[in-house]
């Protein structure tokens, strides 16, 4: 962890800089060039993904939020760094929430072959961050998610959400669970992070495991 601290000040700047919209791709065939590092964001609808991506870079609007589960239907890329003529850093993605059970099943068979082709088979995906609802802890649909990504041999890390919505000693406790699950998984970071983006917690941190990602 000594690394990702010394990368707090560095992750700061940037993602102080330039932080663009580059487009959405609702398949596979309308990606763009893989040309740059991707940190990927999955996460159960409503599980405040769109919340925590605007709360990383600073920018109220960047993500669209919505109170409708289910909304982003599309992986959704950005630009961090560069700008002026120069080339991003990274990208991040944001993917469709996944496990909302209202969606009509032709959706949910969408987004799952997105997901899944996306994760499996995008060369300069360096890390998918699996946002979990520090409320409700890991769920059965994510540990689907998470099996796909061991099984694909993508790394990922688990990121607790809405941390500021329990008390300190039940955020301990999911922590140590989710922690402990994670110790199982082949593919999985060791560390959890726990955030919030309402009241900032974690997010320096979060900053700091998306620039480690890329090495």
């Amino acid at each position: 962890m000594s690394d990702e601290a010394d990368l707090i000040e560095p992750a700061r700047k940037l993602f102080a800089g330039p932080i663009t919209f580059l487009k959405s791709a609702p398949a596979l065939v309308h990606l763009p060039d893989a040309d740059y590092p991707e940190v990927a964001f999955a996460g159960r609808s409503n599980v405040g993904k769109s919340s925590l991506l605007n709360a990383l870079t600073n920018r109220n609007g960047l993500a669209r939020t919505s109170n409708t589960p289910g909304r982003t239907q599309e992986l959704n890329f950005f630009d961090v760094g560069g700008g002026g003529g120069e080339p991003p850093t990274l990208r991040l993605v944001d993917m469709p929430g996944y496990g909302y059970a209202k969606a009509p099943p032709a959706v949910v068979r969408q987004w799952r072959f997105l997901i899944n082709d996306y994760l499996r088979g995008r060369q300069v995906l360096k890390r998918t961050l699996v946002l979990i609802d520090a409320r409700h802890g890991i769920k059965e649909v994510d540990r689907e998610v998470m099996a796909m990504l061991d099984h694909a041999a993508v790394g990922y890390r688990l990121v607790l959400t809405k941390a500021d919505k329990i008390k300190a000693t039940d955020l301990a406790a999911v922590t140590q669970a989710t922690a402990e699950e994670a110790r199982k998984r082949p593919a999985a970071h060791p560390d959890i992070i726990a955030t919030s983006s309402e009241g900032g917690l974690g997010i320096p941190e979060l900053r700091a495991a998306v620039l480690e990602a890329i090495g």
